[in-house]
């Protein structure tokens, strides 16, 4: 019984240390391989050749290529701002009309309301689970900043907002802009501002 288990245990060392050369001699394989891909035949960045009249691998960017994001002429529509000032008004290019609001009212569902719940009072759903309340859009600093404060917010984010340029295409920041205004004006009107119909509704 004895030597039945030495043998044993001779073939599982044998099977252990046939398995841990067949291992190491697979990755020297492909460290070996990895080096061969990286010095591989190729020009580098900066690098002299006389493939190019010029001598230079490096190509120069076709005449009036402009890098992607890089061409911000319109600083009132990119930026919000005029002259440097924030913007009093939307860019000259945005049209104010009732899909510029409709589109502003389902972007901002989708992304403000989280924080800002659908009034703009500040008390949405994360709010009413523990995160810092955001001031209400409602107090007078907000009502009279400028719409391109909005814009520049939604841009750049702002205390603990963090920034939505990757997120809403730039119209639709004006759109989401232009909607804030709207529902400024909707819970602060005063009743003779309002539309006859509106009255008849609230008498």
């Amino acid at each position: 019984m004895t030597q039945i288990v030495r043998q044993s245990s001779r073939v599982t060392n044998r099977v252990i240390v046939t398995v841990v050369a067949l291992a190491t001699v697979l990755s020297a394989a492909g460290c070996d391989l990895r080096q061969r891909m990286y010095d591989q035949e190729k020009y580098e960045a900066h690098e002299a050749t006389t493939f190019f009249k010029d001598g230079l691998t490096s190509r120069a960017p076709i005449e009036g290529t402009v890098a992607r994001g890089g061409l911000r002429l319109d600083t009132h529509l990119y930026e919000g701002k005029v002259s440097g000032e924030l913007a009093t008004t939307l860019p000259p290019s945005i049209e104010f009309n009732r899909a510029l609001l409709e589109r502003g009212q389902q972007r901002y569902n989708i992304y403000c309301t989280p924080c800002h719940d659908r009034t703009g009072s500040g008390n949405g759903i994360v709010v009413q689970r523990g995160l810092k309340q955001p001031p209400s859009l409602h107090q007078d600093r907000l009502r009279n900043a400028a719409i391109g404060y909005y814009f520049d917010v939604i841009t750049n984010g702002f205390g603990s907002m963090f920034s939505y340029a990757s997120r809403i295409p730039v119209n639709d920041r004006w759109a989401v802009a232009a909607y804030i205004r709207a529902l400024q004006f909707s819970q602060e009107a005063a009743y003779d501002e309002l539309p006859a119909e509106d009255q008849r509704q609230l008498q």
